[in-house]
């Protein structure tokens, strides 16, 4: 792997006492892969994307990148972040108000000669599409436009990482999802490996190639982007991603592969567990929005609670008779009153369950 970090833990001092910034963090991204951690706010993700970087030193673990340590906290190993080859793209840009884009790219590249030089920034201009703004200044140009000359600007000297600290926050909506799109083509174009810090769940998957959930500084899960959905390895991961409810269930079968909720037996599902996983073969069972089907001849019926106009769907919340509520993404020709009861069925490929809590 290319990039390691293993057991990382990170402290900062708060009123004279240490307060954990990251805990036991441990993560494997292979050359030219994007990873992209993503959760709450004060998490941890950007501590220990600065901790990558040399901007924060570690209480334990280490950091390699390459096969080159850049950290090794017991043998007193920092590297400082001038020497690591790692490039930072930051929220605000940063970009030097008083330079032209070219002037901006080329700032990382004064060790080369006049030709090479010009020759490197319009390379990285027109791998971000913008070889016409050789000249404009950063105030010239939109907030979508600013962030590719930060961009071109950290993969110009080219970095062995590339680090990203939320770049997209300030943009709106729309640009935000057509950037997440292009930012991920650039860095597939330059064979560049990055890790990506966002809170938004959709840019994390149609960026990433491995995502981590963290919270209260613990790297809850990192893995791939259908994994994390489709299996979450907390009940923390199985809340904070996607739309979803937990289900109370009892496994039945001497082989597992079914469980019996309140929308009748899960039975052809891939990866059920045994009743003796759980005491008495009591669990709960994560189901998603798209595991529930709106169905007008299923026997199952639900209340429609509440729902919410997504355009190509409603997120609707229903309520089944016994009280147990449920969320469903129906297709939005399907637009249905706030208490009308319709017929749902589950489509349930993973059954992804836990403990039933105490």
């Amino acid at each position: 792997m290319f990039l390691t970090l293993d057991q990382v833990n990170l402290q900062y001092t708060h009123k004279g006492g240490a307060v954990a910034a990251v805990q036991n963090a441990s993560l494997r991204l292979g050359r030219g892969e994007i990873g992209v951690l993503i959760g709450p706010s004060g998490c941890g993700k950007t501590s220990l994307l600065r901790a990558i970087a040399g901007l924060e030193r570690l209480h334990s673990g280490s950091i390699h990148l390459g096969g080159e340590a850049l950290a090794v906290a017991s043998q007193n190993v920092h590297r400082p972040p001038e020497d690591r080859r790692v490039g930072l793209v930051f929220q605000d840009f940063a970009l030097f108000p008083h330079l032209s884009v070219a002037d901006n790219v080329a700032f990382g590249l004064r060790h080369l000669p006049p030709a090479p030089r010009q020759a490197r920034v319009d390379e990285m201009l027109a791998l971000v599409g913008l070889e016409h703004a050789h000249k404009r200044m950063p105030h010239q140009l939109s907030g979508g436009q600013q962030q590719r000359v930060a961009l071109a600007r950290a993969l110009a000297p080219a970095p062995a990482l590339l680090l990203l600290d939320e770049p997209f926050s300030s943009l709106d909506v729309d640009l935000r999802e057509s950037l997440s799109q292009d930012l991920r083509a650039i860095l597939k174009a330059s064979h560049t490996t990055a890790l990506f810090v966002t809170h938004d769940q959709a840019e994390a998957f149609a960026i990433g190639d491995r995502v981590g959930v963290m919270q209260s500084g613990h790297l809850e899960q990192w893995d791939e982007p259908y994994t994390v959905y489709h299996r979450p390895a907390t009940r923390f991961v199985a809340r904070f991603i996607g739309h979803g409810v937990f289900l109370p269930g009892h496994l039945e079968g001497e082989h597992g592969a079914q469980v019996r909720t309140a929308l009748g037996l899960l039975d052809n599902a891939q990866d059920c567990p045994v009743p003796s996983a759980y005491p008495d073969g009591r669990c709960e069972v994560l189901l998603r929005a798209d595991d529930v089907v709106h169905d007008d001849d299923a026997p199952v019926q639900a209340c429609i609670e509440h729902k919410v106009f997504r355009g190509a769907e409603f997120l609707y919340t229903l309520r089944l008779q016994d009280g147990t509520r449920l969320v469903a993404t129906v297709p939005s020709h399907h637009n249905h009153h706030v208490g009308e009861w319709i017929g749902i069925r589950t489509q349930v490929d993973h059954v992804v369950t836990f403990a039933t809590p105490a």
